[in-house]
């Protein structure tokens, strides 16, 4: 059995869509909150239990284990410790772990937490572990309007005729189409021996200066903007201060310091153990566009 989180999730629901599309016959037991949208679990046709729980809970973990061979843990990497000690209890033979490209960041507040959390989970991989571990770190995910990234800039963009940008906008991006890592997780799902083990980084097809992501929303936006360059250390003393200002209730001080800060990551190991093949930035910002114009 294939234990599944966040599979009503952004990139779980693209995961779902690529089982569905090469008939996946094993019993599927899906993890769910009592508000989640299960309409496509419903009508996809799969072998699917639904289970509602929490997952801060590590005895309902546990019990959600029984009789599983595989974890597929989409839903935040926080609770990758406790699926993967629930998983050695329950002698699951297999855990894949969505985890992020924000471990690499210079920043300690964006990176510590996440490098913790693969810390831990590497000693209990040195300890008695039968369970094999294969990490996945998605960069900056996009593809849908109910991202919360790029759908952001493209709101901004369509509104505003002016927009400041950090440093001349000239850092590296690399982000990766929601339905990419849907085919990736199918792909890394199906091929225990070449992944057990490995960590991949899943990133877009390849890096791009964040101004001209914009520039290509601008594009298919059919709009123009003007961007407005001004320093890091500028802004990040205004974020400082608006954090200050709202006695800490806004912050984007770390937001701010990664916008100067390069994000981009190869992918090549991925190509090379599953076949990896991510679209184009171009390809897959076209369709998030097109939503975001229809729905305005």
């Amino acid at each position: 059995m294939l234990l599944v989180t966040g599979i009503t999730g952004h990139t779980g629901k693209y995961f779902l869509q690529e089982l569905v599309n090469h008939k996946y016959k094993e019993p599927i037991r899906c993890i769910i909150r009592q508000t989640s949208d299960t309409t496509m679990l419903d009508n996809c046709g799969l072998n699917i239990e639904k289970v509602i729980g929490d997952l801060d809970n590590p005895s309902f973990i546990e019990e959600a284990m029984d009789g599983v061979e595989t974890v597929m843990h989409i839903y935040n990497i926080h609770h990758s410790p406790s699926i993967v000690r629930s998983a050695m209890k329950k002698k699951v033979k297999r855990a894949i772990l969505v985890h992020t490209t924000g471990i690499y960041s210079e920043f300690k507040y964006a990176s510590e937490e996440y490098k913790n959390i693969e810390q831990q989970i590497n000693e209990m991989e040195d300890s008695k572990c039968d369970v094999d571990i294969t990490i996945l770190r998605p960069s900056m995910i996009y593809g849908d309007l109910c991202d919360s990234n790029m759908s952001k800039f493209i709101k901004m963009i369509d509104k505003f005729k002016v927009m400041p940008v950090i440093d001349g906008g000239r850092s590296l991006i690399q982000p990766v189409n929601a339905r990419d890592l849907g085919k990736a997780f199918y792909k890394v799902l199906m091929s225990p021996e070449k992944t057990k083990g490995n960590s991949y980084d899943l990133t877009g097809e390849r890096p791009i200066k964040m101004v001209d992501a914009f520039k290509t929303i601008n594009k298919e936006l059919n709009k123009r903007t003007f961007y407005v360059s001004f320093p890091l250390g500028i802004g990040v003393l205004l974020a400082k201060l608006s954090k200050s200002f709202s006695m800490g209730k806004v912050d984007y001080v770390e937001r701010v310091q990664r916008m100067g800060e390069n994000r981009s990551y190869s992918h090549s190991k991925a190509t090379k153990d599953f076949g990896y093949t991510p679209m184009s930035f171009e390809k897959g910002i076209k369709i998030e566009v097109q939503q975001y114009l229809k729905k305005h």
